[in-house]
C-alpha cells in the first residue's frame, strides 16, 4: 500500500466512522425492539437520551461522508503521478477493481445520510416521535453500506502498487471506449443538451407547482432524482467539454484541478444537495398523513423544494458560463 497522508487519514477516519455507526446501529436495534413512549421505565428514559446522541453521531458521520467523498477524489488525483499512464484521478481509480466501486459507495452513502438527517429532523420536531422505528431501520441499512464502503476503500488502497500501468482519462472517457465512461461520452451532444435543459426546466416547473398548490411532491422528487442522474451524465457528455474547450476531452475529474480553477467542486457541491433536497420532498410526503406531522411536513417540504431548485439553478448557471462567454463551439 502507498503510504500517503491522505490515504492514512481516509482509512483511519473510515474505521472511526464505522465504529460510531456500529454503536448507533446497536442503539437503533434496542430502540426498534423496546421503544414505548407511553412507558416511564428506566429503559425507555435511557433510549430517549440515546436517540439524541445517535442524532449527533450521524450528523458528524454525514459531514464526514461529504468531506470523505471529495478527499477521496482529491487523494486519488494527488497520487496519479505514481502510476504509469494516469493523468488524473480517473487513472488512479482505475488502478484496480475497487477504485470506482468505492467512489460510487461514498456517493450513495452521502446521499442516504442526507436523507436520514431529513427524516431525523422531521421526527424530532414532533412530540411523539412517529418516525422513530422507520428512521432506525433506515440507519441499519446505512450502517451496513458504511462497512462495505470501508472494506472496499481498504482493498483499493491496499492493492495500489507503483508499478501498475493504468489508463488515462482520455482512454477511459473516450467515445471509442465500450465501458460506461465511453458510452456516456459518446452520447450525441445536441440531443443530450436539449434533454438536460428540458429536464431542469421541468424540474423547476414541478417545484413551482408544488410550492403553489402543495401537490405533486412525488413528481418533483422523481424529476429531481432524474435530473441528478442526467446532470452527472451531462458533465461527461458535454458540460466538461466546454470547460476544457477540447471536443475529445470528457473527463469529470480534471475539472477538480487547479488548471480549471477547481470548477468541478462548485458543480458537484451544488448538484449533490439539489438531489438530496429534491428527493427529500418526496420522502417526507409519505409521512404527511401522520397526525403529529401535518403541520410540520408541508413547511419542511417547501423549504427543501426551494433549496433544491436554487441548487439546480446554480448548477445550470455554472454550466452555462463557458457556453455563453467562451469562443468554443462544440457543434
Amino acid at each position: 500500500m502507498i503510504l500517503n497522508p491522505g490515504i492514512i487519514a481516509l482509512i483511519s477516519a473510515s474505521f472511526l466512522v464505522s465504529a460510531f455507526a456500529a454503536y448507533a446501529a446497536f442503539t437503533g436495534i434496542r430502540i426498534i425492539r423496546y421503544w414505548d413512549l407511553s412507558s416511564g421505565s428506566p429503559t425507555q428514559l435511557d433510549l430517549e437520551r440515546k436517540t439524541y446522541l445517535v442524532s449527533v453521531i450521524f450528523a458528524y458521520v454525514s459531514a464526514f461522508q461529504l468531506l470523505s467523498l471529495f478527499m477521496f477524489v482529491y487523494t486519488a488525483d494527488h497520487i496519479h503521478s505514481l502510476f504509469v499512464g494516469a493523468m488524473c484521478a480517473a487513472g488512479s481509480l482505475n488502478a484496480n477493481g475497487y477504485g470506482y466501486p468505492t467512489l460510487a459507495l461514498k456517493g450513495v452513502n452521502f446521499f442516504l445520510c442526507g436523507l436520514w438527517l431529513l427524516v431525523n429532523y422531521t421526527d424530532n420536531r414532533a412530540e411523539n416521535y412517529p418516525l422513530i422505528r422507520f428512521k432506525y431501520k433506515f440507519l441499519l441499512l446505512i450502517t451496513g453500506l458504511l462497512f462495505v464502503e470501508a472494506y472496499f476503500q481498504v482493498k483499493y488502497f491496499a492493492g495500489l502498487k507503483v508499478d501498475i500501468i493504468t489508463s488515462c482519462c482520455g482512454v477511459l472517457f473516450s467515445e471509442e471506449t465500450q465501458e460506461i465512461g465511453g458510452q456516456i461520452a459518446s452520447l450525441p451532444s445536441r440531443p443530450t443538451m436539449i434533454l438536460f435543459f428540458l429536464t431542469l426546466i421541468l424540474t423547476v416547473r414541478m417545484g413551482i407547482h408544488f410550492l403553489v398548490t402543495g401537490r405533486g411532491a412525488r413528481w418533483f422528487a422523481g424529476f429531481s432524482a432524474w435530473a441528478l442522474i442526467l446532470s452527472v451524465a451531462s458533465v461527461v457528455s458535454f458540460i466538461s467539454v466546454y470547460f476544457y474547450e477540447l471536443p475529445t476531452h470528457h473527463c469529470p475529474f480534471c475539472l477538480l484541478q487547479k488548471d480549471y480553477h477547481y470548477i468541478g467542486y462548485a458543480l458537484y457541491l451544488t448538484l449533490l444537495p439539489a438531489g438530496i433536497c429534491g428527493v427529500g420532498v418526496g420522502l417526507l410526503e409519505r409521512f404527511s398523513t401522520q397526525a403529529s406531522l401535518k403541520g410540520i411536513v408541508p413547511v419542511l417540504q417547501k423549504r427543501l423544494c426551494i433549496l433544491s431548485m436554487s441548487a439546480y439553478v446554480a448548477f445550470v448557471l455554472i454550466s452555462l458560463y463557458p457556453m455563453i462567454f467562451s469562443d468554443f463551439i462544440l457543434e
